[in-house]
């Protein structure tokens, strides 16, 4: 804040009383310039530090003090303000990618920024649900830091975490590292993301283990997932998840445009229900959106169709994405 008092020919300037825009403005200068604490305000102007309070405050009110906020470099403060109004969501965290067209890098730098957000505000009662196979949220977990203040109760795997061993690692490390700098409980989902029948599904969560998962799943607070294209992504289809080309096609032709946790849905967002959703071993369409802060960290050229359809479809109320996918969001 920096205090500011115009000239003005005025009988009462500033809706004041003149005699009292001295006051104001004196206690004004010693507090935001001089940096005077109110305590030694009031003792060195023999007034109470009550009326001192109430003093700043009427400064404010009259316009002698006014609040600048200077955005930084790299901060995107109206973008982010611009996606939050545009669908309704609670938060949007804009990386500065500017320049940058490698997926790899796009990627990093959407990581940094969702670590960063991760770190300043999950809480120790959070208990945090997981998706298993993005390459974005296990560069996200790999960029946080564990650190004295940061605490949650549990972290839950909401999308079947075993797969091939050239990716099983992956699914692993991403729950347990999120576990890890969070000083929370890991609960892993020992079965497929996806299986071969349903039939096979119904056997698995009788099981007393994976159903116990599956119960967890009731009560989270925070949901962390990414925003994938109908295409698999590199990691979902080296973890052996991937749905075959036949079923593909077959999602497109009922109008899917991505998925989250392998539910898919179409261009306004809407859930497209399918046998498919009989084979998947994750967290329900229905239940994912009961879960208080959906955070879907994602971005790039190739996934702004899907998230802008997953944002219209309310699967998402906070977004943590790059510059150039929350720029195209916007375009009408």
């Amino acid at each position: 804040m920096s205090p500011r008092l115009d000239a003005n020919d005025g009988a009462e300037p500033y809706g004041v009383a003149a005699e009292h825009i001295r006051l104001l403005t004196k206690v004004a200068r010693m507090y935001h310039e001089r940096g005077v604490r109110q305590p030694q305000i009031a003792e060195l102007l023999h007034i109470s530090q009550p009326r001192v309070s109430r003093l700043l405050k009427q400064a404010v009110a009259a316009g002698i003090v006014r609040t600048v906020v200077i955005t930084p470099r790299g901060v995107h403060a109206d973008l982010e303000d611009a996606v939050e109004q545009r669908y309704g969501l609670s938060e949007v965290v804009v990386a500065d990618s500017a320049g940058q067209t490698d997926e790899i890098a796009v990627t990093r730098s959407i990581a940094a920024a969702a670590a960063v957000y991760l770190e300043t505000t999950l809480s120790r009662n959070d208990r945090v649900g997981i998706s298993s196979w993005s390459a974005t949220l296990l560069a996200t977990v790999d960029a946080m830091h564990s650190a004295a203040g940061l605490a949650t109760e549990r972290v839950v795997q909401i999308l079947g975490g075993v797969g091939t061993s050239a990716a099983q690692g992956q699914a692993t490390r991403l729950t347990g590292g999120l576990a890890r700098h969070t000083r929370a409980e890991a609960v892993y989902l020992v079965a497929p993301g996806l299986v071969a029948t349903s039939e096979m599904r119904q056997a698995l969560v009788r099981e007393p283990s994976i159903a116990a998962v599956l119960d967890a799943w009731q009560d989270l607070t925070v949901a962390l997932v990414g925003v994938g294209s109908l295409e698999p992504s590199t990691l979902l289809r080296q973890s052996g998840n991937a749905i075959a080309e036949q079923e593909e096609q077959r999602l497109r032709e009922l109008g899917a445009i991505g998925d989250v946790c392998m539910r898919f849905f179409d261009e306004r967002g809407q859930h497209i229900a399918s046998e498919l959703d009989d084979r998947v071993l994750g967290i329900s369409a229905e239940t994912l959106k009961k879960v208080p802060r959906r955070i879907g960290v994602a971005g790039g050229e190739r996934k702004w169709r899907s998230i802008r359809a997953a944002l219209l479809g309310g699967w998402l109320n906070v977004l943590i994405t790059d510059q150039t996918t929350a720029a195209e969001l916007l375009r009408d």
